[in-house]
Formats: structure tokens, sequence, C-alpha cells
């Protein structure tokens, strides 16, 4: 075994060759052989031996993943390889696959210029291999495929080499249509996956072979010689003749991009300052020698370093003691350490140069998605999260004395994390922590109890409900508490396109920024009067000044975007997020005194009119739905499809191959929250398999919403009934 601080000096020698740097994410659905394709490429880099690569699942290194034996957090790995006798460097993230953990691969792709997407020939394309691909190609990163498990189309399916071939090649068309759906227009042709040009590996991680053009060329092989090896379980030869090392780094190496090449076209599309000034420049050449730009993709926590942020540095070269502008500070920070990640273990070095992923101990005030800069720029673009968090738990400490302590683990793991989202409520002192999934907040609770040795006591799962509105509404009026100012308001429903555009990340919330908002929220259907005056976005609603001339305007806003976003947090139905709402101030009489127009006085009089405005034009309720892929033997089809249409799911598509059948069906979260799993396996005698993916808020049918809205009020601690508009009607 080497030791990490030998590969990691070896890697800080070859980093400044930008042309020789790969920065590179393995992605795929779960279970289809990421991080045991990883352990291959960490024996040919000497990290660990080959005999136990595809075991060792080395970059799953924390407990949880070891009991669970599946990847739940990225993992990142510098790894020095020789190809072709010259030296090279890859930046290698293993991702996540379950749905739960997106939120990593959302994050990681920040950070590489290429993805291996890897597939299961046998399941072929899955939600998740949609949905990480989808997310690779929003931020440009060039993808290359491996398919992986090809030994199971021929032990499990028993193909023959002709139907292997050609379900293979129906797999890089499926694939190929995507890349074609999802890409950049400028890319949709050029980044198809082709077997002619070594774009493409088909092999087995578990035993250790794959083949390419490049591998078959120079072996002196072919694709019937693999598949009679295969067939024979001659495992020793096809390591000799197809080594999946060889194979997979070749296909790294040759087509995926260096920073070099691929900071030309992926800095204009994440960083939207002006491309022509210096540090724009430098980070378009990635210079090493210009000023410092960080993206920050990555937050973990150590009990002796504290915080430890991870990022991209595409300009300039980060060392021991250099002093970095967080985005949206206005002071320094001074970085204590630099350091490389080998999958546990840090090893600290002296700098890292542009185009290489860091580690940085010592900023305390960092997030994921923040800039580090030497001088205060433009940040990059923020990072979207396409799914948000659908089920929630109450949680408090078994002892009260833990409290404080509760409160800062989950400050930690929500930086670590950010699609984990921690709420306490004022009134009732409740703790509510909301996730992707169950098994995303199962794996949150863990850590509380294992890391940070907190025992807690959780509820049973909640789901995320959202409030919406159908119709409009005339202005209605709000006074401050003092009555010295009103304003009037209307709400109505926010065009669905415009929703569409903020959910997909395409306008951002928070203060509108850019120069073609204007058009897009036109072009999206929203007048163009309205489209230029708004002031705030927030939960997907959207606030429009629409007076004019109205004195002190200027001067209460922030009260009034407060007031706003107060509303749009805490909805008046059943105290949920609102969303898909317009608010408009139509008009406004405000005191010339600034006593009489503080925050204590503006806020109430923005929000009591919206929530008055908002049960007048008659609240809805969205529940989040997803969309289950099941796969079963024939027999239990017509009991899965009775059993799914009892908890209000709808059947949008039925497969069948061989005995095999394939329900594609959407569901309410609420209705497989609870004992789902069970009934499922009890349903089909424990032969059913399932996957899910997030399909959206929905309308709540009529009949339920009236037990739904008075089962949540009572649980957070409000009055059953819901409130009547003449209750914030002055």
């Amino acid at each position: 075994m080497v030791r990490k601080e030998f590969v990691a000096e070896e890697v800080a020698k070859i980093m400044s060759n930008i042309e020789r740097v790969r920065n590179v994410a393995i992605i795929a659905h779960v279970h289809h052989g990421k991080t045991t394709l990883t352990d291959s490429l960490l024996a040919k880099a000497g990290i660990i031996s080959k005999a136990v690569a595809g075991e060792a699942l080395y970059t799953n290194y924390e407990e949880i993943e070891k009991e669970r034996k599946m990847t739940i957090k990225s993992a990142n790995i510098s790894l020095a390889f020789n190809y072709n006798n010259n030296d090279y460097i890859i930046n290698l993230i293993d991702t996540p696959g379950h749905v739960d953990f997106s939120g990593h691969v959302t994050r990681s792709m920040r950070a590489v210029d290429g993805v291996v997407l890897v597939v299961d020939p046998v399941e072929g394309i899955m939600p998740q291999t949609e949905s990480v691909l989808k997310s690779a190609l929003r931020e440009k990163a060039k993808p290359v495929l491996f398919v992986n498990k090809v030994d199971r189309l021929i032990s499990e399916l028993r193909l023959t080499p002709q139907q292997t071939y050609e379900r293979l090649l129906n797999l890089i068309n499926d694939i190929n249509r995507l890349i074609e759906r999802y890409a950049p227009k400028e890319f949709a042709d050029k980044w198809k996956v082709r077997v002619d040009n070594g774009s493409v590996c088909f092999g087995s991680a578990s035993r250790k072979w794959a083949i390419s053009v490049r591998i078959l060329e120079k072996y002196k092989t072919t694709f019937n010689d693999i598949f009679k090896l295969s067939q024979e379980g001659n495992e020793a030869k096809l390591q000799e003749v197809a080594p999946i090392d060889e194979a997979v780094l070749s296909m790294i190496i040759e087509h995926l991009p260096s920073p070099k090449e691929a900071q030309q076209y992926r800095i204009p599309h994440l960083w939207h300052g002006d491309i022509n000034t210096p540090v724009g420049q430098d980070m378009l050449n990635v210079n090493a020698k210009g000023k410092l730009v960080i993206a920050v993709f990555g937050i973990t926590y150590d009990k002796h370093s504290g915080t430890i942020a991870i990022g991209r540095v595409f300009s300039g070269t980060v060392k021991k003691g250099t002093e970095v502008y967080v985005s949206g500070a206005q002071t320094k920070q001074r970085i204590q350490q630099v350091a490389l990640y080998m999958g546990p273990d840090r090893v600290v070095i002296d700098e890292v140069s542009a185009g290489n992923i860091a580690a940085l101990i010592g900023l305390d005030n960092v997030s994921i998605g923040d800039t580090l800069s030497e001088e205060p720029i433009e940040p990059f673009e923020e990072i979207t999260y396409y799914s948000p968090p659908v089920v929630a738990k109450a949680i408090e400490p078994k002892n009260t004395m833990d409290m404080t302590k509760l409160i800062e683990a989950l400050r930690i793991l929500s930086k670590e994390d950010q699609t984990l989202k921690v709420e306490i409520n004022q009134e009732t002192g409740e703790m509510i922590i909301r996730g992707m999934g169950e098994l995303h907040l199962e794996v949150i609770e863990t850590k509380i109890k294992d890391e940070f040795g907190i025992p807690i006591v959780t509820s049973e799962p909640i789901v995320v409900y959202r409030e919406t509105i159908e119709n409009k509404t005339e202005n209605i009026e709000g006074k401050t508490p003092n009555r010295h100012s009103k304003f009037y308001i209307t709400v109505e429903p926010l065009e669905s396109e415009v929703v569409k555009l903020i959910e997909s990340g395409q306008i951002r919330e928070g203060r509108p920024k850019g120069k073609d908002i204007v058009e897009t929220l036109v072009n999206a259907g929203m007048p163009r009067e309205q489209a230029k005056n708004i002031v705030d976005i927030s939960n997907n609603s959207i606030l429009i000044d629409a007076t004019h001339g109205v004195q002190y305007m200027d001067e209460v806003m922030e009260h009034v975007i407060e007031g706003f976003e107060e509303a749009m947090s805490d909805g008046p139905l059943a105290r949920e997020k609102c969303t898909g709402i317009k608010v408009l101030i139509t008009d406004a009489f405000i005191h010339e005194d600034p006593v009489h127009r503080g925050p204590a006085q503006i806020i109430p009089a923005i929000k009591r009119p919206i929530y008055a405005g908002m049960l007048l034009a008659g609240v809805i309720l969205l529940e989040p739905k997803q969309k289950f892929t099941i796969e079963i033997p024939q027999e239990y089809m017509a009991t899965i499809i009775q059993y799914l249409q009892g908890k209000r799911g709808q059947i949008l598509d039925i497969k069948q191959e061989e005995d095999i059948v394939t329900i594609i069906a959407k569901m309410p979260v609420a209705e497989i929250i609870k004992g789902f799993s069970n009934e499922m396996r009890s349903l089909t005698s424990g032969r059913a398999l399932w996957y899910t993916e997030y399909a959206g808020y929905e309308k709540l049918p009529p009949e339920l919403q009236n037990e739904v809205v008075r089962a949540i009020r009572k649980r957070k601690g409000q009055q059953e009934e819901p409130p009547k508009p003449e209750e914030f009607m002055d």
C-alpha cells in the first residue's frame, strides 16, 4: 500500500500542468456500480491493491455507508497516473446514486468538467440515470459512458453475442437521445457517446474487466472473444486482455476536457460577471498567476479543524495564509491550511493551482455555493437543487440539557447538506427537520446519534405541503398597527411558466438581477409593466411595486419585502410555505416620520392583507408526488395495480419484458410515507423492486383538504379551524 502523503506529493507536482488535469465525477443510478468502478482507478493509482479493488469500496468510508452498502455523500480523491509516458492528475468525485442524496450530485457538478456515466444494461436507463445526466449537462460537464455489469446479460439473461451487441447498441442510442435533449445546443451532437471513438466502455467493475475500441486494438482481441471468456467465467484472462483500469483511464484522458479547454465555455455559463475584466480573463484562461477565484461546492466538518470548504480553483493559486473575500461578506478571511482529499484522508500541501480541487481549512463563515476571491467580484451562479424537501420529522433531544448541542449539530449538518432544512416554530418551540425522503432523514438521525453523541426522539414522517391560490382579489387595505400608514395590495396566481422558470433556477430567488430577466418574464407570459417592477422573489412567488410616485416608498421597501417573505414562508391556511403567488402593491400612504414606519409597523401592514387576499382568493393545498418505477413478476401485476390505485396512485405506463412487468406510477407522498415498503414486499413475497424520483407538487383533492389542514394546524399548535379573511382586515 502506498502512503497517501507520497501520492499527494506526486499530485502536487503534476497539477500545475493544467492540460494534464481532469476533473471528473462518477455518476449513476443507485447500485449501478460507481464505487466498484472507482476502486479499480484507485488501484491503478496505487491507493489500494488490485486484489481488493471492487470489494474494498474505498470511497464509501463512513460507517453508515458501510452498513447500508451504498454511497451517501460525495467522496473526493486526487489521483496521479502515467498514460502514454505522460503524467496526469484525475481529481475524482464518487457521487451517490440514491434519489434522497441527489443534492450531493448537483453540488459536485460545479467542480467537474466531465462525468463518467455508469449504467447497468439489464436495468437500463433508470430515473436517477436521467436525473444525474441532466444535472451534469446543465453545468456543461461532458459525459462518457461506462456500461457496467455486462456479464449479467450473459449469465442471467443468457443472451447470444448478437443479442448482447444489439442491447448495448440500443442502450447507447437511448443515452444519446438524453444527451441531445439536455445538452447545451452547441454540444448536443458533439457530446454524443460513440463506440468507434472510444467514448464508450463495456465491462464488469466487480470482475475488473472492460473493453473499448482502444483495448480491442491494443490487445488484439474481439468482442466475441471477450463474450466467450465471460461465458466461461475466465476472469483471470479477461483482466489480462481487457484491463478495466486501462480502458476507463484512456476514455477519461482522451475524451474528457482539461480545465484549459473546459473553462473557455464553462466560465461564461457559470459566472455572469464581465468576462473582459482581468479576473474574467484569468478564469477563462485558467491563469495560475492571476487573481484567486474559488467556487465552494462542498463543506465538511472536522472536530479538530472545524469547517473545511472544498472548492474548485478557477484562477490563481491558493496557499496557506491567503486572504479571501467570501461572496456576500464584507470582510476578508484567512485560509490557515490547504489540502487535498484522498478519500477519507486529508493531506496538507503547500498550494493548489488553477484548474484543480482544494480543501481549505480555517474559513468559518462560508457556505456551499459561495465564491472566494482576492478582491470582491460578481459571485458564481447559485447552485440550484431541482427537488425540494418533501418529508419532515419533528425532532428533540431525549435530555433537554442537550438542546443546545442538538441545535449546533443540525447547524453543522445543514451547512454540509443544503437539502436538509431545519425550522423552529417560535410559538410552540417544535423543531422540524425537512429532507428529500425517509432515508435522507434516517441518515441525519443516525449521524446525530453516532457522530455527535446526542440521544434524540423523532416523530413519524410528516408530509411537506404548500399553499397557493387559484383566483385573483381586488385591492385590500393593510394598515400599520399605529394607523399612520396604509398599503393597498392585490394577490393573484403567478403565471405557471414563470413558476417553472423559478423552480428550474433560470430565474433566481431574491432581488432581481441581470438585464435579461424582464424579457424572460415577458416571454413567460407576465405583463411587461409588472416584470419591470419586481422587487423580490421568494418561495416561487413574486412581489411587485405597482405604485406610482408614492412618497417614502423606497425608504420602507426593506420592511415591505420582509413582510412579503414572512407571508410566503408561513401561509394563512395551514402555516405551510406558499408557492405560485403574485403580490402587487398598487398604492400606499406612508407617514413622513421615520419613527412611525419601522419594521414593527410596516411588516404586519403587508403580511396581513396578503393573508386576507389569499383567503378571499381561495387558498388550496398542494401535495408532493413521487414517480415510482416498480419491477415485479407478471403474476403480481393485477394485485399491485389495485394496491397503487387504492393509494390514489396514477398509473402512467406498463411495460413487459418476458415475465417481468415494469409499472410506472405517480403517487402522493402522503399515501406511501408509512408502511409502503412492508406492504409492497408482503404483496409480492419480497420480489418487488422499486425506484422513486420527485414528480412535483399537485393540487390536493378538495374532499381531503379540510381534514389535512386541521391535522396540520393541530400538530403546529394552532386552532384547528382555519382563519377567515376578516381576521386580517381592519
